[in-house]
């Protein structure tokens, strides 16, 4: 009997980035240690799993959908009502299994409506995903009995029996639960994208008609997908359920899934890490932006236009454009002009942004009297010398801008052609 033995290495380098991942989890709290740090790091972590979940549908099933909410959300409201069941003793399960309770929800409720929204595909798939949020929206102020109607659904996790001294009484004890689920959730999907039915949703996105005649039921796969989506979503609501002890009806909301598209898009929705960066933009902004300043939604709007027009792939194309060039050693040469860059951009966003507060200022706060707080100065809304340096701040500021840049196209280019040039050179050896 002739027995053949092959040798298959690790892959080393994904070893590295799964345990540095792990461990930036386990560390990262000990680092950032105040309560406040540590609810923000368990939304990130909640919202890591959301936006992945969200990308399984536009990234790798190319499905734009705008009700992603539903299942985030109506997992978060069957999670609180199972951790009120098991604190009044109807439900014999432990509070860390609460969150599966969300995912099952998920799930379910993806099985019922993604059978009737994945029949379509492109703009009418977008359409029906929005009616269906909207619908359940609705129903959520109309079945107060299960919603809970204005006031929501609330509960408490600190109920049972401590297992291993664990009440989730603390803020890290919570931390350490979701980054335990978002570990394994985001490994599992990564999983996904390696699957066989992964790889069909990819082509499915790219090519439907070829799937079809090569004998594949496209709308059989972006139903699984939906399924699977719908579960992961579902996981993240039952951890916010967990982590924030109230449900309320903004969490099926419209606002919710225009949240997950923004953010996800900004991320980079064509690599698997992106939506990973739009989820801590997404905290980020939600939680600290929007205590800055109350025009922050108009400055994000801006944020996603400028990325939609000169970076489409988002946040995560341009980091992995950027390591090609540092991997051929070119990108030294673009450090400074990354500097000018970063630097007259700041001073053209100090001024708009100074246009812009004064504008608020006089329209919400206006009977305060005309003086407001900006970057640590006073600065007089009614007067024309504060609008005059703010106008020529951001034109100088602008003007630089776009000498850096042009200088940047340039050099970026010739750095491209010589890159072309050793691909080719290698290739020929």
């Amino acid at each position: 009997m002739n027995n053949t033995y092959h040798f298959k290495p690790h892959n080393i380098s994904r070893w590295i980035i799964w345990s540095a991942f792990a461990l930036i989890l386990a560390v990262v709290p000990l680092i950032f240690s105040s309560s406040f740090a540590i609810t923000i790091l368990s939304q990130m972590g909640i919202a890591i799993i959301a936006c992945l979940s969200y990308n399984m549908l536009l990234g790798q099933g190319g499905m734009l959908s705008f009700g992603h909410a539903v299942y985030t959300g109506l997992g978060s409201f069957l999670a609180i009502h199972a951790l009120n069941r098991v604190s009044d003793g109807t439900l014999a399960i432990p509070v860390s299994l609460v969150p599966i309770a969300g995912g099952v929800a998920g799930l379910g409720f993806a099985v019922l409506f993604g059978w009737v929204t994945t029949r379509k595909s492109g703009t009418t798939f977008a359409m029906i995903t929005l009616g269906v949020g909207e619908l359940i929206f609705a129903m959520s102020l109309m079945i107060p009995e299960f919603f809970g109607g204005e006031g929501g659904v609330s509960g408490n996790r600190v109920t049972g029996k401590a297992v291993l001294g664990i009440t989730y009484a603390p803020p890290s004890q919570v931390y350490y639960l979701i980054a335990i689920y978002t570990f394994i959730c985001v490994a599992a999907m990564f999983a996904f994208t390696r699957t066989p039915l992964g790889r069909m949703l990819n082509a499915v996105r790219d090519n439907p008609e070829r799937v079809e005649f090569v004998g594949y039921n496209t709308q059989r796969i972006r139903y699984m997908a939906f399924i699977v989506a719908g579960f992961f979503a579902g996981i993240s609501g039952g951890l916010g359920a967990l982590n924030f002890e109230i449900v309320t009806a903004e969490v099926v909301g419209a606002g919710r899934s225009g949240a997950y598209l923004l953010f996800t898009f900004l991320g980079g929705a064509t690599f698997f890490f992106g939506p990973i960066i739009g989820a801590i933009l997404m905290v980020l902004a939600f939680v600290l932006l929007s205590e800055f300043t109350r025009a922050w939604l108009l400055y994000l709007g801006l944020i996603f236009v400028f990325m939609v027009m000169y970076a489409p792939g988002g946040i995560a194309s341009l980091i992995m454009m950027n390591l090609r060039v540092a991997a051929f050693g070119k990108l030294r040469g673009l450090l400074m002009l990354y500097a000018g860059l970063a630097l007259t951009a700041i001073v053209a966003m100090v001024g708009a942004a100074g246009m812009v507060e004064m504008v608020y200022h006089l329209q919400i706060d206006g009977a305060q009297g005309g003086t407001m707080k900006y970057l640590g100065f006073a600065l007089s809304a009614g007067s024309f010398n504060a609008w005059l340096g703010c106008l020529v701040v951001m034109l100088i500021g602008v003007g630089l801008f776009e000498l850096c840049r042009r200088q940047f196209a340039r050099d970026w280019e010739l750095i491209q052609e010589s890159i072309e040039k050793e691909i080719k050179r290698r290739e020929a050896l």
